[in-house]
This record gives structure tokens, sequence and C-alpha cells, in this order.
């Protein structure tokens, strides 16, 4: 049994981050590449699963929970159902150099949607996984954690197939960049045969778009330094450094999405913010967002009149300047109730 198994049983318990097989984050979408929402709902999957993703078992999770995770949109049964049948269609293949056997396969055996009780609003969403999926995972020995808020905050396929990769090989000693060539990059990131054919259209549309989201959203800071053979790129060197400090990119995890690709790119004014200065924060999403985000359930009527009461006892203004940085590690202070 390989020790990926090992690792996802330790982080059980652990709602933050997933732990995939890196034959799997490093696998190759050849053919049929998933969508964005596609490859979230397999990040979910593979974590719900977590040390039992090996086993010839069916996994299950209510729709209900779907919708408590921050990024996940507000999947219905018909929003579903064609995400599954692309999980099913996708083809993953691994080549192993060093038993030199390349793997062809699938994730997804079987999933169903048990919509008895639909009127309700509850959904049983079941599955299982295929046996190619399932011996990859037993007999894998490395592995990538990735932050599951940063895979669900993720606003392209691309970055999420690039981050995956990149942080299966992250915790690698003396490793701190791969070169790929173009064919390996273009299958890295799953883009058919026929589509993006120039290296200036991939490194525009895709790459720099990717490169710039992930190092905004997660801990990790990506660079790219195209190689030439005389005036063609024949490869593209990716290198990747933690961060010193996460914060600015948990503070954007925390953060309302809209104007997130302004901050990127630097276009962005800054717009004074004042916690609301009586009443719940029910239908104010950017300060739901920052409370789910620091982990804390707490009834957002009670936690908007403690922390009100909270700035008046340390005489922090409501429209400081740090006001959504003090609202949110008053939240993680809480936690969970």
């Amino acid at each position: 049994m390989g020790k990926t198994l090992d690792v996802a049983r330790d982080r059980a318990f652990d709602q933050s981050s997933t732990v995939l097989p890196a034959e799997v984050a490093r696998g190759v979408y050849m053919r049929n590449a998933p969508s964005l929402a596609a490859l979230k709902l397999m990040h979910l999957m593979i974590g719900t699963a977590g040390g039992r993703m090996a086993d010839d078992v069916r996994h299950e999770m209510r729709l209900a929970d779907f919708r408590k995770i921050a990024g996940m949109d507000n999947h219905t049964r018909a929003s579903l159902t064609p995400l599954f049948q692309e999980l099913a269609a996708a083809v993953l293949t691994h080549d192993d150099p060093e038993k030199m056997v390349v793997t062809i396969g699938g994730l997804l055996d079987e999933a169903r949607i048990d919509y008895r009780h639909e009127v309700s609003g509850d959904l049983l969403v079941s599955w299982t996984f295929r046996s190619t999926f399932r011996r990859m995972a037993a007999e894998s020995n490395h592995w990538a954690i990735l932050d599951r808020q940063t895979v669900f905050h993720l606003g392209s396929k691309y970055s999420v197939m690039l981050f995956q990769h990149i942080s299966s090989l992250v915790n690698l000693d003396h490793v701190t960049a791969k070169n790929f060539t173009i064919p390996e990059l273009r299958a890295v990131l799953g883009i058919p045969e026929g589509k993006i054919k120039r290296f200036a259209d991939l490194k525009k549309d895709v790459l720099t778009p990717a490169l710039a989201e992930i190092n905004q959203l997660s801990r990790l800071t990506l660079t790219a330094t195209p190689n030439k053979i005389g005036r063609t790129v024949a490869s593209v060197t990716i290198g990747w450094q933690v961060k010193n400090d996460p914060t600015p990119a948990k503070r954007e995890l925390g953060g309302h999405s809209a104007g997130r690709k302004a901050r990127r790119n630097g276009s962005a004014e800054t717009v004074a913010r004042s916690f609301p200065a009586s009443g719940s924060i029910e239908f104010d999403a950017h300060w739901r967002d920052l409370k789910r985000a620091a982990g804390c359930n707490m009834d957002n009527t009670m936690i908007a009149d403690k922390f009100r009461a909270w700035c008046a006892g340390k005489g922090l203004a409501l429209d400081a300047r740090n006001i959504e940085q003090a609202f949110s590690r008053f939240c993680a202070k809480v936690g969970r109730i």
C-alpha cells in the first residue's frame, strides 16, 4: 500500500485541503478535458473520499453539503448531471518512466443522483471510482496537498490543472522548476489538438492569466521562462516558490470575487469599506464571505453584534482601513461553534 493513502487518512478531518495522488495531479487529460466546474467537482469527490479513495466502495455526499462550500456553484440535479458525464468521459494518462509503463484510464465508474426528496431541496449524490484511479491511489507514494479553497476559487480550468500539477512537485527535495516541451505543456493544460496553435496565443490567453491567478490566490509564486531554439519557443520552464507571507492570498480568498481580476492586473481602485453600524450581515455577501473563509459558523447577527462590541472595546472605528483584516481575525478566533 502506498504512502499517499496514509497521508489522506491522517488528514481525514482537514476540510481545508485535498490529498491528491501525484499520478492524478500530473495526469494528462489528453482527450475530453473536463471543464472548470467538473474539475472542481473532481477535487471535491477525491477530498470527500480521502483515505478511502482506493477502496471499491460507493462514496456519497448530500447536495446541502455542496452548497456550504465557498467557491462551488449552487448546484442542482440539472447542473451536476453534465459534470459527471464530463468526468466519466475524461481520459487520464500517466507515464511511469521507472516502471516503463503507460497507463490509460479514467476517474469515474458510476455516479448516481438520488432526487426522491428533491422537492425539499435534498439530493443524495454518490459515486464509485474506476479501477484505474483506485489502483493509482493505492500504489501512490507521492502526493499533492492542495488548498481546497484555492482550487474552488480559481476561475479557469487551465489554472486548476497547472496548479494541481505544480503542487505535486513542490515538496520534492531540491526541485524548484520543471521544463515542459510545448506539447507537454499543452497536455498538462488540457488544450485539445487543433486549438490555440500559436505559442504567442497560448502565452497570452492561457499561460499568463493562469500564472497571475495562481500567484494571486495560492501559497505559491510561479514564473514561466520560454526557451528558444532560434526564433522558435521549444519549451517553457515553470519555476515555483512557496510564499513567506500567504496573507494577501488568504485575504483574496476571503474577499468578494467581484473586482478580483482588476486587483490582479492593478487596475482596481481602492474602495473604502465600512462594517455595518447596526443589524446583521445576513444580506451582505462581502462580510459573509470573510466570515466563512475564516472558518466561523456563528449566526450572522450574533457575530456582527459581537464584532461591533469588540471594536468599541478596542477603540477601533468601523470604517478603519484595516477593518476587514480585523473582522477576519476576529472570526478566526471565534471559529466553529
